[in-house]
């Protein structure tokens, strides 16, 4: 069921109450006697439609509805007038009005109005409910509260607004990619057409092209008679996501570099030019900086790939989210094998917190899966888990303990800082040793070169 929030702003207290008791019952409806108060309200939540008198004392209608639109331009505003001045209700109409109603209002009218006026952010609320329920249905990856995740997913965000800008995600094996690259798609405009995945890494080199770009009847021996269409086209008005792109072979990425560029390809023994509108979605955990130099990547199509670069940080560089994810696959897994799980015992998030993990969040949602199948209950233990008794543990500290850890002073500390403050120290330390290098010094701290550079931007390293 969606539910709009309606903001009724008059200074003549009858109209207000009358309106507020019209729609009360179908809306949630706040009320508000001045601009001046409804603009402060609007500070910290947006209505989804207002209802804005014209002749308000103080700031006057057309001068707030410059500013509601300014502060949230989606909001719809009906403009309320006491006489039909056709001057102003067409200033009010070009800064951005939905409609005006004239007084007397008559309560019949203003409410087919007001359903007029919803009708047309219908959809647009239920895209977004449907987006919001995909986030929080299929991106357990990015469960957590660390700087490193918040900092990701507002990235998405803002990367996601755009639907063609090309985007290319880097992070280690298991850091969830694809799922991010599933987050842009289902926060897009694209989100009502197709995601399609495809894994680069996995299919033959002689394949990759009939794979892309489809071919017709004969294109080659073992072409099926009816040709097909590539994954390019079944991607039309959606997202394709191309994981291990740094796979592809050097002949078919100057194919993908001409569709990026032109938004045009050719099937396979086709001489017929096929165009779609698609975003291209790239995923590497190679450090690609490194295959250009070696001749293995076009530098070009890495330009026109890496126009948005999103690096995902590793499950070691967000230790403090363990406790978190381990407890939502508990649940998970719980539901899943019908196994009764109340939680985590500490010596086993002891265990977690401590572990090395190079398969990072697949190899922990491995783990607790493990764990949920072979264990009894009611909690997860350290035996459950199954992990390696003789790998080392991570302490995440440096060799010299003279400068760290420190201890925790009795005026408490800042922890998000002191973490900041060590990883600035290192970062520093790899550019001297590398000679300002970044891959070089990426490859000294164990980074991938995009997560160092997003890192050393975001520490305003110079």
């Amino acid at each position: 069921m969606i539910s709009y929030t309606v903001y009724i702003v008059d200074d003549e207290e009858t109209v207000r109450d009358g309106i507020f008791m019209a729609l009360e019952g179908d809306y949630h409806v706040e009320a508000f006697s001045s601009a001046e108060a409804v603009i402060k309200a609007m500070a910290s939540r947006h209505p989804d439609l207002i209802l804005l008198d014209i002749g308000l004392p103080g700031i006057n209608g057309i001068e707030a509805l410059d500013r509601i639109k300014a502060i949230h331009p989606e909001t719809l505003v009906i403009m309320i007038t006491a006489y039909e001045d056709i001057k102003t209700v067409v200033t009010a109409m070009k800064q951005g009005a939905y409609d005006y109603v004239v007084k007397p209002l008559h309560m019949d009218a203003l409410c087919v109005t007001i359903e007029n006026a919803l009708e047309t952010i219908r959809l647009r609320k239920e895209v977004q409910n449907l987006q919001e329920r995909y986030i929080t249905e299929n991106l357990p990856c990015f469960i957590g509260e660390s700087h490193a995740v918040q900092d990701v997913m507002e990235f998405v965000k803002t990367v996601a607004a755009s639907p063609d800008t090309p985007v290319l995600v880097v992070g280690e094996t298991g850091t969830g990619k694809e799922w991010i690259a599933g987050a842009i798609h289902y926060r897009s405009p694209n989100f009502k057409g197709p995601f399609v995945p495809v894994n680069c890494a996995a299919i033959p080199g002689e394949l990759i092209e009939s794979e892309l770009f489809g071919y017709t009847k004969g294109a080659f021996t073992g072409a099926r008679s009816e040709g097909k269409k590539g994954v390019i086209e079944k991607a039309a008005g959606g997202t394709l996501f191309l994981d291990e792109v740094g796979d592809l072979s050097l002949e078919a990425q100057a194919k993908l570099l001409r569709f990026l560029e032109q938004g045009e390809f050719y099937r396979l023994g086709d001489t017929d030019r096929i165009r779609v509108r698609t975003r291209v979605i790239g995923a590497t955990n190679k450090d690609l900086t490194r295959f250009m130099d070696e001749g293995l990547f076009r530098r070009d199509l890495y330009f026109r790939l890496a126009v948005v670069v999103v690096p995902i940080p590793s499950l070691n560089e967000r230790r403090e989210d363990i406790p978190l994810l381990a407890k939502h696959f508990v649940v998970e897994f719980g539901k899943k094998l019908n196994k009764r799980f109340t939680g985590i015992s500490p010596d086993a998030l002891e265990v977690l917190r401590t572990y090395p993990w190079t398969g990072h969040v697949r190899e922990l949602k491995n783990i607790i899966e493990r764990g949920v199948l072979v264990g009894k209950g009611p909690k997860l233990t350290s035996e459950d888990l199954g992990i390696e008794k003789d790998k080392a543990p991570f302490t995440g500290r440096p060799m010299d303990t003279d400068i760290f850890p420190p201890s925790i002073p009795s005026t408490g500390m800042d922890l998000p800082a002191l973490r900041d403050s060590f990883e600035a120290f290192y970062i520093r330390q790899a550019l001297n040793l590398a000679d300002g290098n970044e891959s070089k010094a990426a490859r000294l701290l164990n980074m991938n070169h995009h997560t160092f550079r997003y890192r050393k931007k975001r520490l305003r390293i110079v």
